[in-house]
C-alpha cells in the first residue's frame, strides 16, 4: 500500500503559529510517522505558499521585495518545523521554477479541455491602495448571519461561500477605505459542470469526518457556481493562456498544485524523476490531505473538480479536517499578531510538551482553546507526573538496584498476566484510533496505559519485594521495562524526541509498530536514566501570559520617566568568559559572564549575529537586576544590551577598557 500525506501549505508572510500546527502540520506528521512505523510506503510532502496579495503587502511593510520576504520566511518556517520534529520527505515552495512549470502545465490542460471561460466582471478596486482587491482583501458584514469581519470569499462564522459584492458595507482590508466596483476580465473555471459528479463522489465518502461531509453536502445543495481563476496581480504564477497577460492564477488554486510539484521535486532529488507518478497516477495510492476547516471548500470541492477535469491524477481518499484552535478564546491571527509563534516557543521550551498539549486537546470535532496555564498543567501533571514518572521510576530501579540489567520474567500471577496482556495488545488499541485519524483518543489511550503502569508498579511494590521475594520483584520490573520499551514505539509519532531519549536509555534501535507483541528486553544492559520532562515553574508561564496581555498594535512608549526609575536599573560592564550554542534553538547562545568577580549565566538571542568563538574576552553591558527567567531549562540571570536596525544586531560595548562590574549610569 502507498499513502501520500500532505499538510496545508503555510503562508510565507510570517512565522508558524500554533493554529497552523494544530490544524494540519502536526496531525499530518503524527499520522505519517505512524505509517512509517507500520512499514507502509508513505510519502509526506508540503511546502510554503508564497504568492498572492498578503505576500506583497507584507513585503511593502518590511521594505523588501516579495522574493526577499518569502526567502526569509521559507528559511524560518522550515527551520521551525525541523526543530519541532515535523518530518517531511520533501518541503518545497511555490516560488520555485519547477512549481510554476507544473502549475502552468496543469492549467493549460484544463484550458485545452474547455474548462475555462472569460467574463467581464466588476471587481472591487481600492483607489487609496491603487490595486484590485482579491476576495480575502474585501471585508464586511456577512449577508447570511450578519457576522462582522466576513471576507469576500467566505464567512468563517457560518461557513458560507461568498462573493465580495454580497458583503454588507464592504471595506478594503489593507487601508479600511470603501472600495469601488470596477470592470475587469477574468478566466472562470467551470466548477458547475462537476456538480453531480462531485455529489456522487462525496456520497461515496461515508467514512469521512462529519464536519467535512456536512459542509460539502450543504454547499452542493446550494448549487456550485463557476469560480474566477485569475487575479490582476504581478506576483504569482502567470495564467498561461493567450490574452491573459498581466493575470496570475488565484493563489488558493495555484497552491493546491504545490502538492504535485513538491512530489515531483522529491522524485528529482532522489534521481528517479518518474517516481512521483507511483503516488499521483496509481489508483491504489491513498491521498490524505490534513487541513483546517477553513480549507474544506478548496480541498473537498474545488481541488477534486480540478483533478477530475485534468483526468490523470488520483482523487483524495481522506480529508481529516480539524476545527479551529483559539488562543485564550480568540482566533489566532498573523495579521493581528495574536498567536503563540513557534520560533518563540522553541527558544523557551522543548518540542514534545507542545506536541503533546496540542494533540491531547486537538480540535478534531469542535473548536478547542490553548492557554499557557493548561500547557503548564499538561506538562507538569501528565507528562512529568504520569508518563515521565513511570519511565524514570522503572529504569531508575533497574539502574539503582539491579545493576543496570533488566531482569527476566518468572512465574506470572493473574495480575501479572493481565498487565502483560494489556501491554502486548496496546498497539492494536492505539492503532485503531490512528487509522481513523482519532489522534487525540490514541494519545489518551497511551496516557491511560502509563497511568496503569504506575498503578501496577505501586501494587507490585518492588522496593519491598527485592528484599523479600526476588523473583516477584524481577518479574514486576521486567514487565514495567517491557512497557517502557513499548512506549518508545507507540509514543514516537507523538513524542519523537522523548522516544529517542527512551531508546538511548535502553540502548536499543527503533522498533516497528507491529513488533510490540514480541518485544523482549530481558537481560538488556541499560544506560543511566535521565529525567524526561522538567516541570515548568509558575514564573515562566507568567512571563508568557504577560506577552499576550501586551497590546499588539501599540507603539513603544516614549513617555518621560523620573531619574529615580532609571536608577532602579542595575546596569554593569560584564566580561564574557565562555559562550555556547543552545541545543534546538538557532537564535540562542548561553553566555557565562564575569561581573566584578561574580559569575552569572545569561541566555541571549544573538546566535544569528555572533558565533560562540567571537565572544569570550569581550566586554558587554548587562542589565543585572532583571528578574531571572528559565529559558530552555537554563536560568538566565540578566539581559545583555544591544542595538537593532532592520535585521542587524550589534552588542553595546564600552569604548574604553573598564573592569567588569563597573556601574553604567
Amino acid at each position: 500500500m502507498k499513502v501520500l500525506v500532505t499538510a496545508a501549505l503555510p503562508y510565507a508572510n510570517g512565522d508558524v503559529h500554533l493554529g497552523t500546527l494544530a490544524g494540519s502540520n502536526l496531525p499530518a506528521d503524527i499520522y505519517a510517522r505512524y505509517l512509517r512505523s507500520r512499514g507502509v510506503d508513505v510519502l509526506h510532502v508540503c511546502g510554503t505558499d508564497e504568492h498572492g496579495v498578503p505576500i506583497t503587502i507584507q513585503a511593502e511593510k518590511e521594505g523588501v521585495s516579495p522574493q526577499q520576504l518569502v526567502d526569509k520566511y521559507y528559511d524560518r518556517i522550515s527551520t521551525s518545523f525541523r526543530h519541532f520534529g515535523i518530518q517531511f520527505d520533501n518541503f518545497s515552495r511555490t516560488s520555485r521554477p519547477l512549481h510554476r512549470e507544473v502549475a502552468q502545465a496543469f492549467f493549460l490542460t484544463l484550458h485545452h479541455r474547455g474548462l475555462f471561460e472569460t467574463k467581464v466582471v466588476e471587481q472591487f478596486h481600492c483607489s487609496n491602495c491603487r490595486r484590485f482587491l482579491p476576495d480575502r482583501y474585501v471585508e464586511g458584514t456577512c449577508p447570511y448571519c450578519s457576522s462582522e469581519g466576513a471576507r469576500g470569499d467566505q464567512c468563517d462564522n457560518c461557513g458560507r461561500w461568498l462573493e465580495p459584492s454580497q458583503l454588507v458595507e464592504p471595506r478594503c482590508k489593507i487601508c479600511g477605505k470603501q472600495p469601488r466596483l470596477t470592470k475587469t476580465q477574468h478566466w472562470f473555471f467551470k466548477l458547475s459542470l462537476f456538480q453531480e459528479r462531485l455529489r456522487e463522489w462525496i456520497e461515496s465518502k461515508r467514512h469521512w469526518k462529519e464536519n467535512v461531509r456536512n459542509f460539502c453536502q450543504n454547499l452542493l445543495e446550494e448549487g456550485l457556481r463557476d469560480r474566477p481563476f485569475t487575479r490582476d496581480l504581478s506576483w504569482g504564477v502567470p495564467f498561461p493562456v493567450e490574452g491573459a497577460e498581466g493575470k496570475v492564477v488565484y493563489v488558493w488554486y495555484e497552491a493546491l498544485i504545490g502538492y504535485i510539484s513538491s512530489t515531483i521535486e522529491w522524485a528529482h532529488t532522489r534521481g528517479d524523476p518518474d517516481r512521483w507518478q507511483d503516488y499521483w497516477k496509481d489508483s491504489s495510492c491513498k491521498l490524505v490531505h490534513f487541513i483546517g476547516k477553513d480549507n474544506i471548500i478548496f480541498h473537498a470541492i474545488v481541488w477534486p473538480a480540478m483533478l477530475m477535469g485534468h483526468g490523470e491524477y488520483v482523487l483524495p481518499t481522506d480529508i481529516p479536517a480539524n476545527e479551529f484552535i483559539t488562543l485564550d478564546k480568540k482566533q489566532m491571527s498573523t495579521s493581528r499578531n495574536w498567536a503563540v509563534w513557534l520560533p518563540d516557543y522553541l527558544e523557551h521550551f522543548e518540542p514534545d510538551p507542545l506536541r503533546y498539549a496540542l494533540t491531547i486537546n486537538a480540535p478534531e470535532t469542535s473548536d478547542s482553546d490553548f492557554t499557557w496555564r493548561d500547557f503548564q498543567l499538561r506538562n507538569n501533571s501528565e507528562l512529568a507526573d504520569i508518563y515521565g514518572n513511570f519511565i524514570n521510576r522503572t529504569l531508575g530501579f533497574v539502574h539503582g538496584f539491579l545493576g543496570g540489567r533488566i531482569p527476566s520474567l518468572h512465574d506470572l500471577t493473574s495480575d501479572d498476566r493481565k498487565f502483560n496482556d494489556l501491554i502486548t495488545s496496546s498497539h492494536h488499541r492505539v492503532g485503531e484510533f490512528m487509522e481513523t485519524f482519532q489522534l487525540r483518543k490514541a494519545l489518551k489511550e497511551l496516557m491511560a496505559l502509563a497511568a496503569e503502569g504506575n498503578r501496577y508498579f505501586d501494587y507490585a511494590r518492588p522496593w519491598e519485594t527485592r528484599k523479600t521475594d526476588r523473583k516477584k520483584c524481577e518479574t514486576a520490573i521486567a514487565l514495567c521495562s517491557k512497557l517502557v520499551t513499548v512506549f518508545s514505539v507507540l509514543a514516537e509519532p507523538f513524542l519523537p524526541f522523548t522516544s529517542e531519549k527512551t531508546r538511548n536509555m535502553l540502548g536499543i534501535d527503533r522498533q516497528g509498530w507491529d513488533s510490540v507483541p514480541e518485544i523482549d528486553v530481558s537481560g538488556l544492559q541499560i544506560r543511566k536514566p535521565v529525567v524526561l520532562f522538567q516541570k515548568v515553574p509558575d514564573e515562566v508561564i507568567d512571563s508568557q501570559v504577560q506577552k499576550l496581555s501586551r497590546p499588539t498594535t501599540e507603539a513603544p512608549s516614549s513617555a518621560s520617566i523620573d531619574l529615580s526609575e532609571f536608577e532602579r536599573l542595575d546596569i554593569r560592564v560584564a566580561e564574557v568568559l565562555s559562550a555556547h550554542t543552545v541545543k534546538g534553538a538557532d537564535t540562542l547562545l548561553r553566555l557565562t559572564l564575569s561581573v566584578g568577580g561574580e559569575e552569572v549565566e545569561v541566555v541571549a538571542g544573538i546566535a544569528q549575529h555572533y558565533t560562540p568563538e567571537q565572544l569570550p574576552g569581550k566586554k558587554l553591558v548587562l542589565l543585572r537586576n532583571l528578574k531571572p527567567a528559565v529559558i530552555r531549562g537554563i536560568k538566565s540571570q540578566g539581559m545583555i544590551l544591544a542595538g537593532t536596525h532592520d535585521d542587524r544586531l550589534a552588542l553595546i560595548v564600552p569604548d574604553q577598557d573598564l573592569p567588569s562590574g563597573s556601574k553604567v549610569s
